[in-house]
């Protein structure tokens, strides 16, 4: 399997890397297992499945991984993977493994105290999106099944427009998105809305990258001349590089490609880090220079 990951424990719980004054966890909070062909839209079986084979279910495992950034100013975490909230039978269906040991709700918190921190560290939390398998921790569930904000001193921050998407509850949507992932932290008054291109804190962005959703969000990290990104699902694995690699699950492609060529162009000109939701083996690592084809240099 060309050295995939099968089960969340073929992963380290973290890997640390630094950018500048910053320093960045790649927090591996589990794997989950979505449908192959859904995963690359209108790319023909032959051609992925031999970047990412699937299982006899015809799915392919998928990280969870989550970015906890130290900086000068706050420990900033980005996106919490899919919490504990969900029931047996959806974590069948989905391949969700994302379970904590040593009496732990989710193994994105056994990540986070792999790393010397706990829930309650973390001062900024950003949603990329709403969907279940990025914002699913912002919550989770107790014994007597009480639900609770994950990270209870922490301001979390999304595009508004992805708050009001969220909540059509259309047909079309609704599958992907849980208000108990989100709901509860607004009726907490946790929740500071964005709207557009907003720097949080000093070398902390926010670059809305529409099209998988019309609120969705890529992150930008800059210190001391490094940049970073974290492309969420605008880019969720390695094999999604080429521009028409695109998801099924995009609500608007066309829009998608075209955020993707813009950010893709700038992340190879200006030697970006690129760091991945999703790819089952790689977190990070560059653009190769001056090729055709988009091709990534791994970074450790």
């Amino acid at each position: 399997m060309n050295g995939i990951a099968q089960r969340a424990g073929d992963l380290p719980l973290r890997r640390t890397r630094t950018l500048g004054r910053f320093r960045l966890h790649a927090l591996e909070a589990g794997l989950q297992r979505l449908d192959g062909g859904a995963m690359f839209g209108v790319v023909p079986k032959p051609l992925w499945e031999r970047r990412i084979p699937p299982d006899e279910r015809n799915r392919i495992p998928l990280a969870l991984r989550c970015l906890l950034v130290e900086t000068a100013d706050a420990l900033v975490l980005i996106d919490t993977g899919v919490g504990n909230k969900e029931s047996a039978k959806f974590s069948d269906i989905y391949g969700v493994d994302n379970a904590g040991s040593a009496g732990l709700p989710t193994r994105l918190e056994e990540a986070l105290r792999d790393g010397g921190f706990a829930p309650d560290d973390v001062a900024v939390m950003i949603d990329t999106h709403f969907h279940f398998d990025h914002a699913g921790g912002n919550t989770f569930v107790d014994e007597e099944g009480q639900i609770h904000l994950s990270f209870p001193r922490a301001t979390y921050h999304v595009q508004r427009r992805e708050w009001e998407f969220a909540h059509l509850r259309n047909e079309r949507i609704q599958a992907s998105y849980f208000p108990h992932n989100f709901d509860p932290v607004a009726e907490a008054g946790r929740f500071e809305f964005v709207e557009g291109e907003r720097e949080l804190m000093p070398g902390v962005l926010l670059l809305p990258t529409p099209g998988h959703t019309p609120g969705h969000q890529s992150i930008l990290l800059e210190s001391e001349g490094q940049v970073a990104c974290y492309l969420a699902d605008l880019v969720p694995t390695t094999a999604h590089l080429p521009l028409p690699w695109i998801m099924g699950y995009d609500v608007e492609p066309l829009v998608t490609l075209e955020a993707k060529r813009s950010l893709l162009a700038r992340a190879e000109a200006e030697c970006w880090l690129l760091i991945f939701e999703h790819d089952p083996r790689v977190p990070w690592g560059y653009l190769a220079r001056g090729e055709e084809r988009p091709r990534l240099v791994e970074e450790p």
